[in-house]
Order: structure tokens, then sequence, then C-alpha cells
């Protein structure tokens, strides 16, 4: 049994009959503890008595004067924000109904941290107390920028872009090879090891550092335990069972469904289905293609039973890999439910 990411607020919450989360008092208690809106000396009375009060009762109703009553423009501001979060989620069955809803309608206006900490909630809850290492680690592409380099020999390895970034050397560029000691991937670092599935476990004792790389060559075991997390993401959402298996090229010339699970892999994949011309550097890009089955048919679109989904990850201009882990949630070929 293993309590991983412990600063996620995940044991804060509840769950239900339907294995669905539900928001408790603790769970809004730690948003007061974020930086946006825990106190600090120069906070002025009026925010010291709010704050009190909403740690009291964190689902008191507060009154647009009492936040203005407060001396910090900004701090105005990050409650108001705060406020109409906490008025959705309060307002949502579960965790799950109000992650789904923020993508629907006219665009999200929930902040980017929130939503990822979610995702990360949702990851740590599907995965549950006995997964592997290698499903944690890869869990973590779902709520976290990841920074790609591509090493000798078409290497590609992905690491947590924040870590990247923290550790990068003065006068040299960032790239995870800097972090790595010497060329051979055999060897660590101790700025930046390399997950295998021959150390996984290590991943336990420093799973809240995102220190770790991994490959995410096509064949490598972390883009396979990749699979398996995002079989289980749409299980959980959506009630559908899956069959996710990595591909380096889509040679069907029956083509009908692709889902691209970051904004460059959208792009490419559209065009390729569009029979527009792609240069050799923006296939490039390209991380990963997988194939989506579905096991019972039943779940699927009567046009789209018995073909596969096409699915990629890429690297962005930036060499960033951010999933939108939602698409897979919005724009599969599903049966329509009454």
């Amino acid at each position: 049994m293993t309590n991983f990411w412990p600063r996620s607020a995940y044991k804060t919450l509840t769950v239900d009959a339907d294995n669905q989360l539900l928001v408790t008092d603790a769970f809004l208690r730690t948003y007061l503890l974020r930086p946006e809106l825990h106190l600090v000396p120069e906070s002025c009375d009026a925010e010291r008595a709010l704050h009190q009060r909403l740690t009291n009762n964190p689902r008191e109703m507060i009154s647009e004067s009492e936040i203005l009553a407060m001396a910090d423009a900004d701090i105005q501001v990050n409650y108001q924000v705060w406020l109409r979060y906490r008025t959705k989620l309060l307002a949502a069955s579960s965790l799950e109904n109000f992650y789904m809803s923020l993508f629907e309608g006219d665009g999200v206006d929930v902040p980017p941290l929130f939503i990822a900490q979610l995702a990360q909630i949702f990851i740590r809850h599907i995965l549950g107390e006995d997964c592997h290492p290698l499903d944690a680690r890869m869990g973590e592409l779902f709520f976290r920028t990841q920074k790609i380099s591509v090493l000798e020999d078409s290497i590609v390895m992905g690491a947590d872009e924040e870590v990247v970034d923290r550790n990068a050397k003065a006068g040299e560029t960032g790239d995870i090879m800097d972090l790595l000691k010497g060329k051979s991937m055999t060897m660590r670092s101790v700025d930046l090891d390399v997950l295998y599935e021959d150390n996984a476990d290590l991943y336990w004792d420093k799973n809240e550092d995102h220190d770790f790389a991994v490959q995410l060559n096509f064949g490598q075991p972390p883009i396979n335990h990749f699979c398996r997390v995002l079989e289980k993401w749409i299980e959980h959402f959506l009630g559908v069972k899956t069959r996710i298996t990595p591909m380096q090229q889509i040679n069907d010339p029956k083509w009908s469904w692709h889902v691209g699970l970051d904004a460059s892999a959208t792009e490419i994949l559209n065009k390729l289905y569009n029979k527009e011309p792609v240069d050799t550097d923006e296939l490039q890009k390209v991380i990963c293609l997988f194939r989506l089955d579905f096991i019972e048919e039943a779940a699927v679109s009567v046009a789209q039973a018995g073909k596969p989904v096409y699915m990629g990850i890429a690297m962005s201009d930036q060499k960033q890999l951010k999933l939108k882990p939602q698409n897979l949630l919005f724009n599969l070929p599903l049966a329509k439910t009454s």
C-alpha cells in the first residue's frame, strides 16, 4: 500500500458508492493554505478576519463588500476567483461532474493550476494504492508539463519542465542532456534520474519531487504504462472499456477518427487525416502514436463501430509535451445516450 502524492489533497475527499469523489470541508480548506490565499505578515485585519471565518466554515457565504474591504487589490481578485470556483464545486454532484462541466459551454474560466490539481487528484484516485510506480510517473503527464529532448540514437526523453528549468545550469540550454550524467542512458545523475522497470521502486521515495526522466520511445515500458493510465482515465469518467496500443505509424486507408492528446498532436493528426502536406520537421515532433479499440462495441457510435481511433502525443515548438486529458472525454466517437 503506497500513499503517493500526499500533498495533492486527495485524502481530504470522500468516495461515494459509485466511486466518485465528493467535496469536503477539509478539501475546501486546502485552498486557504495555497500561496494565493494564505496569510502573510502584511495581511490586513479584514483579510485575517475573512480567512479565519472561512477556515472555521469554508462553505460560508461571503459578500462582495467583505472582499473589497481587504487592503490588497490582488488578494481581492484571488478571493473573487476562488469563491466563483467554490460555488461551482459545491453545485456539482461530484468532483468528476464538476471537472467535466469545466469544458462544456463557452470556455474554461478556472485557473489552470486548479485544473491541473484536479487532474492529479483523479489520477491518484484511479491508480489506487497498489499501482505500478511507472503508472504513477506516466500519470504525471496528465497534470505536469514535460520537457522533451531527443538524444543520441533518437532516444526521446521526457522530464518535468519545472524541474528541468530549476536545475538548468547558467549558460547552458536547459536541455535534459545537461542534467544527465554523461551520455550513457544507463548512468544516473544526482540531478535527474531515469526511471526504468528495474529501478521503478525508487519513485516512491521521491514521488512528489517529479525529478525522474522517462524514455518515451515506441516499445519502451513507460509508453506501455501510459496506455494503461489512459485506459483507466477513460473507464473512470465514461464507463467505457478500451484497449490502447502504441504504434509507430498509421497505415489505414479507412482511417475515420483520431484524437490528439495535446495541441501539437491534434494539429499534426488533422493534417495527416486531411492529406495536407506535413514537413519532416513537423513529423519529428511526434513522440508516439496509439491505436484505441473499444472492447464493447455498444459504446461506440454506429458509424465508428468496428473501427479504431488513432491518437498521438507530440512536442510543441518549445519542446514541451502538455497533455490535454479532457480531449479523451469529449472527442471519442461514443454512442449517444438517452
